[in-house]
């Protein structure tokens, strides 16, 4: 197998020295798995350009793995990317709501909306986008986040700069007229925990606005109306991303056609994961990045295919 030299984000690599620590008692052989702890533009930079490296996968943001791949350029290294998101929901009008709101919800608040593959836009048709909006506004405004021995609903973000980010976009919104439709609550005892922001939905959010268009990576929900099929496909694609995506229809035809036609790694029909399981490839196209984590396919990447032929007599 392949020697792995994993190097975690300077803000969360506790977890992954406790991997280390645990591979160790596992009883892995020395030197199969090793951290290394640092700063991207320090260690991050010369991993991408080691000439002992023959594979990179890198996980975080467009801007860095730009980054990765130009430096791995410089000795053909391949590399897989698995990027930003601004995941789609996309509600049709025979879709059943109370199956939807869950994975609506959950879609945006998991990790306060940290993950690329988050739900971050809501596209509904116009029949059903005020009644979804007044459904979704009720169960935002009884979000909670708050310190993780609460067992609320959100947690906090990363770092300061995080929930500064998050406020950024609020303001924006608030000072172009974006409307608000309801907002949870950040509880008293989080004031002086760690960096929190309130689960925010918004409508009405134009298709070539920031909040339509940029990863917040935090819980913000930006609501839109579509006319008919062709309307959601526009729309869904009308970013410069394509992680994943939701469709919500009873229509078995629709869900094929939505299926090939949005475009993005992953589409989940009637329900929404975040990234999915184990098993199942995960990646995306455009500015989501490229290759495939998980999955065989994940494991393809950290191959070389060697063709050997040999005539015998």
């Amino acid at each position: 197998g392949n020697v792995c030299v994993v190097k975690p984000s300077e803000d969360a690599c506790l977890s992954l020295l406790r991997v280390a620590e645990l591979a160790v008692e596992a009883g892995f052989p020395a030197g199969c798995i090793n951290i290394v702890t640092g700063y991207g533009h320090e260690v991050g930079d010369a991993l991408a350009r080691h000439p002992g490296i023959d594979h990179i996968s890198f996980t975080g943001s467009p801007r860095v793995g730009t980054l990765i791949q130009q430096a791995a350029a410089e000795r053909h290294c391949p590399v897989t990317l698995e990027l930003g998101g601004k995941g789609p929901q996309i509600v049709f009008a025979d879709a059943d709501i109370d199956a939807a709101l869950p994975f609506i919800v959950n879609a945006i608040v998991q990790n306060s909306g940290q993950t690329c593959s988050a739900g971050s836009r809501l596209l509904v048709e116009r029949s059903l986008y005020e009644p979804l909006l007044t459904r979704l506004g009720q169960r935002f405004t009884e979000l909670r986040a708050g310190p993780p021995a609460m067992n609320l609903d959100l947690g906090p973000l990363i770092r300061q700069s995080q929930m500064e980010r998050v406020q950024g976009f609020l303001a924006q919104a608030e000072a172009d007229g974006i409307a608000t439709v309801a907002q949870g609550r950040v509880v008293a005892e989080a004031a002086s925990t760690g960096f929190y922001a309130a689960p925010t939905l918004l409508r009405d959010v134009p298709v070539d606005h920031r909040l339509a268009q940029e990863e917040v990576f935090g819980p913000v929900l930006s609501a839109m109306a579509f006319d008919d099929e062709d309307h959601a496909v526009q729309m869904a694609n009308a970013t410069p991303f394509g992680l994943v995506a939701g469709v919500w229809t009873r229509d078995g035809g629709r869900q094929f056609r939505m299926a090939r036609r949005v475009r993005a790694g992953q589409v989940f029909i009637n329900n929404y994961g975040a990234g999915g399981g184990v098993e199942l490839p995960f990646g995306g196209v455009k500015s989501s990045g490229h290759g495939r984590e998980k999955g065989f396919e994940a494991l393809y990447g950290f191959t070389v295919l060697k063709t050997v032929a040999i005539k015998h007599g």
